[in-house]
């Protein structure tokens, strides 16, 4: 048996996880143009909402 083998387990457990933040921000910056897509997408989709409402409860 690896001596080396068998301590990565330890070792990949004492590491710590990258945080939520972290990975989210990683994520939107490798998928640029659709995260910016869907921001607009959901920018213009609450404002329809708002101004549905707005008209609704005049």
């Amino acid at each position: 048996m690896d001596v080396d083998a068998a301590s990565t387990p330890i070792a990949a457990a004492t590491e710590p996880k990258p945080s939520y933040v972290k990975l989210a921000m990683r994520n939107m910056v490798r998928k640029r143009g659709l995260s910016l897509q869907h921001f607009f997408l959901t920018t213009v989709g609450l404002l329809a909402v708002f101004i549905g409402l707005a008209y609704l409860t005049r």
